[in-house]
């Protein structure tokens, strides 16, 4: 018997295939998006998941100034960081992240509430470093990437 045959395959950065996919996040809730969206971006949705190597897609969110969010979370939910130095803690409202997304000295395909978010649904090292630069947020319909001639996908049909 030929035992050679029954090696475990474990997938590298050269044998992943990455797609580009665009997600239209009109009328959709802020949080549910981004888990489906961490999903696509750790590969979970494909065949050759592995929890150390970099196999999911690019995303790109086109539309994300028209996000929801249940409730009074647009103005009441604070997130806190840290300058450190003392007396440095600093709080903010996903409003006034949405309303930095408009900024014109921002980089393009950077939206701070959705980095924020996704922050906290990847992994907490290199990995998820990596991980998200693979997430081009716009606010409006028009993206730059049209030349990776990427598939349109529509989010509610993910699990």
């Amino acid at each position: 018997m030929d035992t050679l045959s029954y090696r475990t395959l474990f997938p590298n950065a050269q044998s992943v295939e990455k797609e580009w996919v665009v997600i239209d996040a009109t009328d959709q809730v802020l949080g549910r998006l981004c888990s489906k969206v961490a999903k696509i971006l750790r590969g979970k949705y494909k065949a050759c998941y592995s929890p150390n190597v970099e196999c999911g897609d690019n995303v790109i969110i086109i539309n994300a100034d028209k996000v929801l969010l249940t409730g009074k979370k647009m103005t009441d939910r604070e997130y806190l960081s840290y300058t450190g130095y003392p007396g440095g803690q600093r709080m903010t409202t996903p409003e006034v992240l949405m309303r930095k997304s408009f900024n014109k000295h921002l980089k393009a395909g950077y939206n701070p509430l959705y980095v924020k978010v996704m922050k906290g649904m990847l992994p907490k090292n290199r990995l998820g470093r990596r991980l998200i630069e693979n997430m081009h947020v716009y606010n409006g319909p028009q993206h730059p990437h049209e030349a990776q001639s990427p598939k349109v996908i529509d989010i509610n049909t993910l699990k």
